[in-house]
C-alpha cells in the first residue's frame, strides 16, 4: 500500500474507467471528490459510477460533470434522486442480496474501488466500518483499490477486515462520518401509534429487520418490556441503542450467529457509531448472506418491517417509485419479507402512515400510473398504519380490501370501500 498525503494523490484515472464507491456513512468523500476533480482537470469521458445509497455529498453527480460522468444507482439515496429524475444517473433495480453474486460472476467488474476504511492495526489490517453489504465484493473484483484511512471510522467486526496488502493507495484523513438524527426522539403521535401497532404483533424471543426512519425508531422504542429480542437485518440504526441498553435485545435465541447482532450495513448518529467501534456483539456482514432469505428463514420468529409508498387494495406495495419517478430502490425488502414468511412464527409487516404529509391516501384503490411494484401482493401478511392491523395472508381480493379499507384514514373509507365491486 502506498501512503500519499490529501494535497499531492493522483489516482491515474482513464476515460471509460468503471468506478465503485463504498457505500452509506462509509462514503469515502474526500476520495470522491479529488477523483472527481481529475476527472473535471484531464477532461475525461466515459466515465461510469457504480454505488448503493451515499450518506454525505455525492460529488460525481454534480450537473457540471454530466458528459463525463454517468452514475448506475444499485438505491438511490437523496443526493442522487435529482440526477437520476434528469437522467444524468441511471438505478438499476435488483435484489441487495444479489449484488454482491452479480459482481462475483462478471455482471459488474470495476477498474477502481474508492473505499473508507478505519485505522490499520498493527498487523496492517483495517475494516470497512458500518458498510460491508456488496462492498468487499466490489473490492475483490477491482483492478485497483484506493482507500481513504479514516480516524473516525469505527472498527467493526465481520466480514470486513481489509488487509493493507489488498490496497493499492490510501490517504489519511480525519472526518467525522455522515450523520443521521433520532427519528424517534422527533416523532409525533402518529409514529408511536404504528409503533405501538407494530410492536403488538412481536412476540418475545423474535428476531428483528427493520429499516431506518420514524416508524422503525418508534417500533423500537414500544418493545422496551420485550425479552430475548435479535437483531438480522440488512442495515440497523439508531434505535437499536435503547434496547441494547435495556436488555430487550440480548440476541440469544436467534439461529444464525446466536448472541450477536447481523448487519450489513450501519446509518445514524456519532452516538451509533461509537457504540459499534470494536463492539464484539456486532457482526457486518456482506449481504449475500444477511439478505439470503434461505438464511433469514433459520432465525426464529422473523419479523420484517418495511414501509410503502402506496399499497393498493389487493395488497400490492410500491416501494421504490412515486408513479414513474425513481425515489429509491428494491433494496432488501423482498428479501426480508419472504425470509420473515418463511420464517417458523415469522411476520412480514408494512408499516405506512395512513396518508401522506400532503393528505393524500396511502392506501389506494389501485398504484399510480408507472408505479412499480416491488413486494406482490403475495408477499405481504400485514399492514400496519396509526388506525390499526389488516391481517392480508391467505385472504381473497374482497377480504383484503375490507381490511385495508378498515385501517385507512377515516376520510378516506367510503372512497375505498366504492372500489369494491370491481374486485
Amino acid at each position: 500500500m502506498l501512503l500519499v498525503s490529501e494535497q499531492n494523490c493522483h489516482f491515474g484515472v482513464k476515460s471509460g474507467d468503471k468506478i465503485f464507491v463504498h457505500t452509506g456513512a462509509a462514503n469515502p468523500q474526500i476520495l470522491l471528490k479529488k477523483v472527481c476533480e481529475e476527472i473535471k482537470n484531464n477532461k475525461l469521458s466515459h466515465i461510469e459510477f457504480y454505488h448503493l445509497h451515499l450518506e454525505g455529498e455525492a460529488y460525481h453527480v454534480a450537473p457540471e460533470l454530466s458528459e463525463q460522468i454517468k452514475t448506475h444507482c444499485f438505491f438511490v439515496g437523496a443526493n442522487c434522486r435529482r440526477a437520476v429524475i434528469e437522467g444524468r444517473a441511471n438505478y438499476i433495480p435488483i435484489f441487495l442480496s444479489e449484488i454482491p453474486l452479480a459482481i462475483k460472476n462478471g455482471l459488474f467488474s470495476f477498474d477502481i474501488a474508492l473505499i473508507q476504511i478505519s485505522p490499520l492495526d498493527k498487523n496492517g489490517h483495517g475494516t470497512l466500518g458500518p458498510s460491508v453489504d456488496i462492498t468487499l465484493a466490489a473490492i475483490q473484483h477491482s483492478k485497483k483499490v484506493f482507500a481513504q484511512i479514516n480516524k473516525q471510522m469505527p472498527t467493526v467486526f465481520g466480514d470486513g477486515i481489509i488487509s493493507s496488502n489488498v490496497i493499492d493507495a490510501a490517504i489519511e484523513v480525519d472526518e467525522p462520518l455522515p450523520l443521521s438524527k433520532n427519528d424517534s426522539d422527533n416523532c409525533g403521535p402518529i409514529f408511536q401509534k404504528i409503533g405501538e401497532n407494530v410492536a403488538s404483533l412481536i412476540e418475545n424471543g423474535s428476531t428483528l429487520q427493520l429499516g431506518i426512519g420514524a416508524i422503525p425508531d418508534a417500533t423500537l422504542k414500544a418493545l422496551q418490556n420485550h425479552k430475548h429480542l435479535g437483531i438480522h437485518s440488512e442495515m440497523i440504526s439508531n434505535g437499536i441503542l435503547d434496547l441494547m441498553n435495556s436488555g430487550a435485545i440480548d440476541n440469544s435465541l436467534k439461529s444464525i450467529v446466536p448472541g450477536k447482532i447481523v448487519s450489513s450495513f450501519a446509518v445514524g448518529s456519532k452516538k451509533l457509531y461509537e457504540f459499534l467501534n470494536e463492539h464484539k456483539l456486532v457482526q457486518f456482514m456482506t449481504s449475500d448472506f444477511v439478505n439470503a432469505p434461505s438464511i433469514i428463514q433459520k432465525n426464529p420468529k422473523v419479523c420484517a418491517i418495511n414501509s410503502a409508498i402506496e399499497i393498493d387494495l389487493t395488497g400490492q406495495v410500491c416501494a421504490d417509485s412515486i408513479g414513474t419517478q425513481i425515489f429509491s430502490g428494491v433494496g432488501g425488502q423482498v428479501d426480508f419479507m419472504r425470509g420473515a414468511a418463511l420464517s417458523k412464527g415469522g411476520k412480514a409487516i408494512m408499516a405506512i402512515t395512513s396518508q401522506t404529509t400532503k393528505g393524500k391516501s396511502k392506501i389506494v384503490p389501485m398504484l399510480s400510473a408507472g408505479a412499480g411494484v416491488v413486494t406482490t401482493r403475495a408477499h405481504v401478511h400485514y399492514v400496519v398504519t396509526e388506525f390499526g392491523v389488516a391481517n392480508l395472508h391467505g385472504k381473497n381480493l374482497m377480504e383484503r380490501s375490507k381490511a385495508l379499507a378498515a385501517i385507512a384514514h377515516p376520510a378516506d373509507r367510503e372512497k375505498l370501500m366504492s372500489n369494491f365491486k370491481s374486485l
